[in-house]
């Protein structure tokens, strides 16, 4: 009977340490997809401080591509140039739609993975894969990096 009572103990400390880590990791994931949410949001709604106050100081953008001779393209821009852009008025709305999102942990970085579908107002422009690399922050949860792909073909 002390050998089942002590079983039973053991059994639920382990369910609650893990139990306690699966929560924590959960709100990790929540924290990291508000980040994201909110960078996506100051790209529609054009406010270049919402991005900015995402973004990790020195963070950087990549596009990798393809062109026509299937030869590789890899483009960098600086985030400053991208946040300038975004606050500078434009016709459409942009409008980038992230899905399946896999997130990854070893803290203090975080690494997601979200196929998109991008939109020019309610025009579909091209489509690809970002991914982000994460630093947690004193403040929370900065984007450090994005580099997506992208393409006008084989879209899901």
């Amino acid at each position: 009977m002390v050998f089942h009572t002590k079983c039973q103990i053991l059994l639920v400390i382990l369910l609650l340490a893990f139990g306690q880590d699966h929560a924590m990791a959960q709100n990790q994931h929540e924290k990291i997809r508000a980040t994201i949410d909110r960078f996506f949001d100051g790209m529609r709604t054009g406010d270049s401080s919402l991005v900015r106050s995402t973004l990790a100081t020195k963070s950087s953008l990549s596009t990798i591509l393809k062109n026509s001779t299937d030869s590789l393209i890899i483009r960098q821009e600086p985030a400053e140039q991208f946040i300038k852009a975004v606050g500078t008025p434009h016709n459409a709305i942009w409008d980038e739609r992230i899905y399946d999102i896999i997130v990854h942990i070893d803290q203090p970085m975080a690494t997601v993975w979200a196929p998109y579908k991008f939109y020019a107002g309610d025009k579909f422009s091209h489509c690809g894969v970002n991914v982000f690399i994460l630093a947690l922050s004193a403040t929370g949860w900065k984007i450090s990096s994005i580099t997506d792909t992208r393409r006008k073909d084989n879209c899901p």
